[in-house]
This record gives C-alpha cells, structure tokens and sequence, in this order.
C-alpha cells in the first residue's frame, strides 16, 4: 500500500508541476497576479508530493519489500540499516528520485521567500517547473522506483559493494544540491531574458543561489575525491574520468558564474555575460546527467544502460539547453550592457578569471566527449587521459592562481597595478622564501611542483595580505586592527578564506610530486619502507561479516626505532555480487598519510602490497572545505539577506516635494 502511494504521489507532483508551470508563465504575460501568485502553493505542493514520494521509496528499501524491483536489484536485507537507506540513491531510479526532490525544495524556497518581486519569482518557479515535469516525466515512463515485480524473491541481489560506503551518504546529496543550486541560476536567467529586464534586483537574487550551489558542489566533488583515493586502493585521488570531468565542468563555470555576478551586483556590469553563464552552467550539469544516465559509459557512477532511457534524456537536454539558448540570442541585444570600467581593475581581472575558467572549462569539455563522439560516428576509440588534460588545463589554471591576490587588491573601475603589486610584496617575497626552503630540504624537486608551491603559498599569503591591508592602519593598536578586521564584510572575508582555501589545494597537489610509491610481495615478519617509515606485517586474518568475506592484514609502522602505531587493510569478496573491493588501510601522519593498498594472496603466505607515503596530501581536501567555508562566509553577509531597496510612491512624493521647496524642481 505504502509503494502505491508512493507512486501516486509522484504522478500528483507531475500534475501540480504542471500547473505550477503555465500559470505562472501566462499569468506574467497577460498581467494577472492571481495566476502569477499560484505558483507559491503549487511549488510547495509538489515538494510536499515528492516528499511524500521518496519517503515511500525509503520505507520499501529499509522494510526490504522485494515486492518492487528497485529494492531488489539494490538491496540485501543483512545490509546495516545506514546502507539500506543510503541504497535508495545509488542507483537509477532512486537517484534520479533524489534529483527531482532536491529541484522541488530549491522551489519550494524559492516560493516562500519574501524578498522576490512577485513577477520575477513567477517566472523563476515557471521555469523551475518546466524542469520538474520534464524529469517527472522521464521517471514515470522510462525509470520507475516503484515498478513491482510479479513473483517477489526472497533475498534482494545487494547493492554495488563499492557504493556501500558512508561516502554514499554524503557525496550524492551534496552534488545533487550543487546542480539543482545551478538550475535556480538557470531559472533566474530564463526568466530575466522572458521579462526581458536585468537590474540590480535580479543580481541580488540570484548571487546567494549561485554561492550556495558553488558551496555544495565543491563539497560534493572534495567527498567523492576522497572516497575513490581510500575505496578504490590505487592511491589517486583524481584520474580524470569522464563522470568526474562531468561535475568539474559545471564546477569551473559555476567560478566564473560566482565571480561575474559579483561584478554585475557591485558595479552593474557584465549583464548580458553573467546571464549567459548562469544557462551554460545548468546546461553543463544537464550534460553530466546524460553521461551519467545515458548508457554511453561505463562506470561505477554510470547507473543506466538503456538506449530509451538516454534518448529521452538527450531530448531533455535539446529542448532546455537549445531553448534557453536560443531565447538568449533572439533577447541578450536587447539587454543594456550596464556600467563600464578600465582594463586595470578589479572588474577587469575578474573577467580575466572568467576567460580563464571557461577556457579551461572548454578543454574539459573538449576532452571528455571528444572520445565519445568519435566513437559514436567512426567507431574508433581513443583514450584520453591525465597527459592531454597536465598539457592544456594545467597551464591555464597556474596564471588563474597568480592572478587572485592581485585581482582582490585592484580597486573597482579603475586599479592602480603598481600599488597592487607593492602590497603583495611580502606575499610574493614569503612565496619565495617557502620555495627556497622546500629546495633545500628535498634538494630540488620538480620544476611544475616548486611552481606549483610557489603559486600555493602565494594565494594563501595574498589572501591574508588582503584582511591585513584592509584592517591596518599606520600606528593602529592590535586591539584597534582586530576590531577593523571584524568589522569587515562577511563577503570580504568570504572572499579571502576561499582564495586561501584555493591556494592550500593547490600546495596539497603540488605535493604529490614528493610522494613515494613502493610495490612489494611481503609475509608476516617482513618489511617495507614508505619513505621515512617502515611497515611490518605481522599478520593476516580471516573476517566474515553479513554479506562479504574479508581478508585483513595488520602492519606495525615505526620510524626509525620508534614505534608509531598499527594500520590496518582488507580485501573484501561480498558474495551475493561476486565482487572483491579493497579497502585502503590510512595512517594520518601530520598533513601526509600512509597508504596501504593489499593485493592478492599468494600460495606461500605472501601478500602483494601497494604501499604510498603522501606528504601534505590532506591539503588537497583541507583546501576544498576551507575554500566551502569561504563561500558560505560570503553567503552569510547581511548584504545578500535584504532586497534593493525600492521607493514607494509616497517617498517619491515627498523627494519631488522637498525638491521643490529647496528650489531644485
């Protein structure tokens, strides 16, 4: 019963989205405020719908009611009750589930919130609409939760074993958050071009969306980065997979999206390219779900594997990404262009920033569906790797790192580059002392890598050079530079500790280049060394759990002679899959890591070990949420909290008045 209801609520919420898709939209067009106004209660009847929806698909996954199909194609009922739940969305249908649940809340929000003139948040739900219905289409006729099974089994066939991992719990949600954050940018900019009006109210309501989708999507992309280096036991921590390329490309604009609509809110300008940005970025996301779910690759992420389900999403992304695209060329000319500003200024080097990311945002793009479209029209595969994207996106993204201390200190409209470049003195002179340092005590290192430190220490340091020029004053106490660095803005602090949060990602990359890799066979009493430690292995045992089996090794790691600890790694076989999976053994040692990665057991009792020592490797992530934490410092500022102001006609009464009295009318 509850399955029934289940679906019933998500065929209603195609009803209600539908609703709250052409009343709106006619509403604005011919000027009625009570079909505009019904987009409200539609918005948050179909979140409520959804809701209802998903709870039902939970409730079959944690009862394990084999009943329905999805339950038994991902489910196991030995599962710890966390991995039944979290198996509702990894797969096809319960992912996509989760998709259209997180767009209805952003509609919902959107809905409730006080601050939207009524005709712009209209249109915006209108348009958030059209994307609902589209998805709630394509779930009830290609993808089903709720498709029952005529002769239910006993047992279900368990869920991937390399999803059953807390990083399952966390990964999807956060990167589900980030696109549909964008899709809200998305609807802002469809609705300004059908409005055809883009002002200061429009820049204010769409930058908190866009910094909060940024938000989560970095999360989302540091967390799934972190769970493929400990789960998947090669070591890395990005290999430039085609579902990974697909949420950094949308990452990269979402930068640029973030950091034009900064200008358009502050100085009016760079309308019609910040408008551009916020369709390219969702059509991106919209991109990443094809790849995704269309079959075309192969791929832990990739759930779906049929041609229908593909075509229909490729539909999807043809009417919005080419719809929205062709409303921006029939109604951008018509948009004013907005204030205007010198080459040398902040403005300026922002819009470097974004010629920056797009430009390596392009390469992404060209170098993951390259390959695919290639083989879709000649059937000749090729493969690109790390070694295309070290040539064409490292070299953009080292000027885009040296250009942020410098962007953040020139003044708006017009910098002086010179004094800019005089405050950053001590930044760029303890950049270099770091590097110097760093050569003495590795002697020497690769070229790229000391660059790359250089570039590290130098954003962190401009960052804080930055707070520090804003807060000090010639003979000012530090009681007195404490109270100025507080008083600053959330987003001037915001700013700062996510150009830190870059630099120390950047330092934690960088340091890859000293790690030390060792490949050995070993048995118990034998060591091996991983750069300054040594690993003994003292012994291997046999663990068996609910739905897998699992060969344990135990190693005692010293340094020198002195004891530091014990690390642990297994190599699980889940019988109901079939699947064996590694689970990396991790020693935190300061910032670096030890990492052991067992292999196959051989017939003497010996081990193959793939064993790592990561210097400064948890910089990579360290950075990630300190440059989130930026972000939500900047979402927080009172600034983004408060419409624009707006004169009423008794103000503008009373100015004329006033005016006139004074002689000025």
């Amino acid at each position: 019963m509850v399955v029934e209801l289940g679906h019933y609520a998500l065929a209603l919420a195609l009803g209600l989205s539908m609703v709250q898709c052409v009343l709106p939209l006619w509403g604005a067009r011919v000027g009625d405020g009570a079909m505009m106004a019904a987009a409200r209660p539609a918005a948050v009847a179909t979140f409520l719908c959804l809701l209802a929806s998903f709870g039902a698909l939970v409730h079959a996954y944690v009862v394990s009611d084999f009943s329905v199909a999805n339950v038994v194609e991902n489910s196991h009922s030995l599962k710890p009750l966390l991995f039944r739940i979290t198996g509702v969305w990894g797969n096809h249908e319960g992912s996509m589930l989760l998709w259209v649940l997180v767009l209805a809340l952003s509609g919902a929000v959107v809905a409730l919130s006080r601050s939207l003139p009524e005709r712009l948040r209209a249109l915006t739900l209108g348009v958030l609409a059209m994307l609902t219905a589209a998805f709630l289409l394509f779930m009830l006729l290609t993808s089903n939760p709720f498709m029952r099974v005529e002769f239910p089994p006993f047992e279900g066939r368990d869920l991937n074993p390399l999803l059953q991992d807390i990083g399952l719990a966390i990964h999807p949600p956060l990167l589900y958050l980030g696109y549909v954050g964008f899709s809200i940018s998305f609807a802002f900019a469809v609705a300004a071009l059908l409005d055809g009006r883009v002002d200061a109210v429009w820049a204010r309501a769409v930058r908190p969306w866009t910094l909060a989708a940024w938000v989560f999507l970095t999360l989302g992309i540091a967390m799934g980065s972190y769970w493929a280096y400990y789960e998947l036991g090669w070591g890395g921590w990005w290999f430039w997979d085609p579902v990974e390329n697909a949420s950094l490309m949308p990452w990269l604009a979402g930068t640029a999206l973030v950091h034009s609509a900064v200008v358009m809110e502050k100085r009016d300008a760079l309308r019609v390219w910040t408008i551009l940005l916020a369709i390219l970025t969702f059509s991106l996301s919209l991109i990443g779900a094809f790849l995704v779910r269309s079959g075309v690759l192969t791929s832990v992420h990739a759930f779906a594997t049929d041609p229908e389900r593909g075509a229909f999403i490729l539909v999807i992304l043809v009417l919005f990404i080419g719809g929205a695209l062709a409303l921006f060329a029939w109604r951008a000319p018509m948009l004013r262009q907005g204030g205007i500003f010198a080459p040398v200024s902040r403005e300026g080097a922002l819009v470097l920033n974004n010629l920056l990311l797009c430009t390596a945002c392009a390469t992404v793009f060209i170098g993951t569906l390259y390959p695919l479209a290639l083989e879709a029209l000649t059937g000749d595969r090729i493969s690109v790797g790390p070694p295309y994207f070290d040539a064409t996106f490292l070299p953009l993204t080292m000027p885009l790192v040296a250009i942020m201390p410098l962007g953040q200190t020139l003044a708006w409209k017009r910098g002086d580059l010179l004094g800019a470049a005089q405050r950053l003195t001590a930044a760029f002179a303890l950049s270099l002392a770091m590097v110097a340092m760093i050569v003495a005590l590795t002697h020497g290192g690769p070229v790229l890598a000391l660059a790359g430190v250089a570039l590290g220490f130098f954003a962190v340091a401009g960052a804080l050079s930055e707070i520090v020029t804003r807060s000090w004053r010639r003979g000012a106490s530090l009681a007195s530079v404490w109270r100025r660095a507080r008083g600053l803005p959330s987003s001037a602090w915001g700013a700062a500790v996510a150009h830190a949060g870059i630099g120390l990602l950047v330092l934690g990359i960088s340091a890859t280049a000293w790690e030390v890799e060792t490949l050995a066979i070993v048995r118990p009493g034998e060591t091996i060394n991983a750069g300054p430690y040594t690993l003994r292995l003292d012994s291997v045992s046999s663990l068996g759990r609910n739905t897998y089996k699992a060969e344990v090794v135990h190693f005692s790691v010293t340094r020198g002679e002195t004891p530091i600890g014990r690390v642990t790694a297994e190599k699980r076989f889940y019988t109901t899959r079939g699947m064996a999976t590694t689970e990396a053994g991790l020693m935190t040692r300061g910032l670096g890591q030890i990492y052991v990665a067992p292999g196959e057991t051989l017939p003497d009792g010996g081990i193959a070990v793939r064993l790592y020592w990561k210097p400064f490797v948890l910089l990579i992530w360290i950075g990630a949420v300190v440059a989130a934490f930026g972000g939500g410092l900047s979402l927080i500022d009172r600034r983004l909290r408060i419409g624009v102001p707006r004169k009423s006609r008794a103000d503008s009464r009373m100015l004329s008045d006033n005016r006139q009295i004074l002689g000025g009318g």
